[in-house]
């Protein structure tokens, strides 16, 4: 009898239990298990999950709520209201964590406590439609952008050995894209039993994620042997308060590749912000021919996630062949399919827009990833990490508020999606090419 109940007891635990060994054994191969980055890639896919429980719940009960000019009013207000110290403050926290490096995990166990937290708020707020919805909403906009920054300074400190910096990014990035993939019906399914249910579940996966930051390593929280990296090719192009010599010893620049290379990612980031918002708004307005607004969008974000997964799927074989010349091309792809698809503006093209987006963000940001592990030195790597992200984010915030305040015509808004790509590829294309002849064997200066 005892036998067969612990029979029993195996078979009721394995759809649990199976899966939960199969992801385990997945996150904590090549040795990611011993340094610690299968626990962040675990981490990040519980990040991506709550996220997407939230974004479902506020997609199904907010935005097709209210007529599509309220929503933009709305939504514009609280970006700036919420946005706006987001940008400000920006700037400093690379700055921030070059100075509070043993709080890192503290950092993303706050981000996903104030999540937690914020998720509460808005199932009370999805039901009553109190004003706290927006500035809760952009408040955990916020604190997700803030892990991102955090997160990308963390990785260089647990890379497994012969692992490269670019193979344990798009580890990290597939991570969350798979369990924002299965997070989504998981979300859609909540719905169907009411607006609070998705939030719900927010609040229970990140409260899981604040005990699981604290399970990173404590390598994450030091400081030994890292200093400060300030994003400029050299002393010639330092700005604002570095424009003058600096008077302490220690002064690092990550090199032309890298700041060309972060200025072609900062357009897609920029593009990318802008159509999340643009189409959102404007396939509301006007959907695909024979689809709902909700099929509409769906459509749209499911072609920029596969785009997305792709990217990061090739990034990881390439690795870091070329990584200018990867950076070049795909950014001058995305332009090509930007400009076509705001002169024959349809559904498939916009979709297929999303998708080469996706496709390019992915690789592109891998890309950068292969050039600062190249030409970075290490004492200065993760700085260097923390505060290229942060630039990221903020282009992102631009292109969205771009996004929000354009009027509602696609062959415009595409046009403007063409022009901001544009402009981050011409002004770093020169750069990157010349760095690529030279081979990369240019180096940062370092005192």
């Amino acid at each position: 009898m005892g036998g067969s109940l612990r029979a029993l007891g195996r078979a009721l635990h394995f759809p649990l239990t199976g899966p939960a060994r199969g992801i385990r054994k997945a996150t904590h191969a090549q040795g990611a298990g011993e340094s610690g980055l299968g626990k962040l890639i675990e981490l990040h896919g519980v990040n991506g999950a709550g996220d997407m429980m939230i974004t479902v719940a506020l997609a199904s009960t907010v935005f097709f709520s209210v007529p599509t000019d309220e929503a933009r009013g709305r939504v514009a207000l609280y970006l700036g209201i919420t946005m706006a110290p987001f940008t400000l403050l920006a700037p400093v926290i690379g700055p921030l964590l070059d100075r509070l490096p043993h709080g890192r995990r503290a950092a993303m166990a706050g981000a996903m406590l104030a999540r937690a937290l914020l998720a509460l708020v808005l199932s009370s707020a999805v039901v009553s439609g109190d004003l706290q919805l927006y500035p809760a909403a952009l408040g955990v906009l916020v604190a997700s952008k803030a892990y991102g920054v955090v997160r990308s300074a963390v990785v260089p400190r647990l890379l497994p050995p012969r692992f490269s910096l670019v193979k344990a990014n798009s580890r990290v990035t597939l991570g969350g894209l798979l369990a924002t993939g299965i997070a989504a019906p998981i979300g859609a399914g909540l719905q169907a039993i009411g607006p609070r249910w998705p939030l719900y579940g927010a609040f229970v996966i990140f409260i899981a994620g604040t005990f699981l930051s604290f399970s990173l390593p404590h390598k994450v929280d030091s400081a030994k042997g890292e200093d400060t990296a300030l994003l400029a090719a050299d002393e010639q192009h330092l700005h604002g308060p570095h424009r003058k010599p600096v008077k302490r010893p220690g002064l690092r620049t990550v090199g032309i590749a890298v700041t060309h290379a972060l200025g072609a990612n900062a357009a897609l980031r920029c593009l990318s912000g802008f159509l999340i918002f643009f189409l959102a708004f404007l396939l509301r307005e006007h959907p695909m021919a024979g689809q709902s607004a909700a099929v509409s969008l769906g459509t749209v974000a499911v072609a920029a996630g596969a785009g997305n997964a792709l990217g990061t799927a090739v990034g990881a074989w390439l690795r870091s062949r070329a990584p200018e010349i990867i950076i070049v091309t795909v950014v001058g792809f995305v332009l090509a399919v930007a400009i076509t698809a705001a002169l024959f503006f349809g559904s498939i093209l916009v979709a297929f827009l999303a998708a080469v987006a996706g496709f390019a963000q992915a690789l592109a940001k891998l890309s950068l990833d292969a050039l600062i592990q190249r030409d970075v030195p290490e004492l200065v790597r993760t700085s260097a990490f923390a505060r290229s992200e942060t630039l990221l984010q903020m282009s992102w915030v631009l292109g969205g508020a771009i996004g929000i305040v354009l009027p509602l015509k696609g062959s415009l808004g595409l046009a403007v999606g063409a022009v901001i790509v544009a402009i981050g590829w011409v002004t770093t294309v020169k750069g990157l090419i010349g760095s690529a002849r030279r081979g990369g064997h240019a180096r940062p200066r370092v005192d």
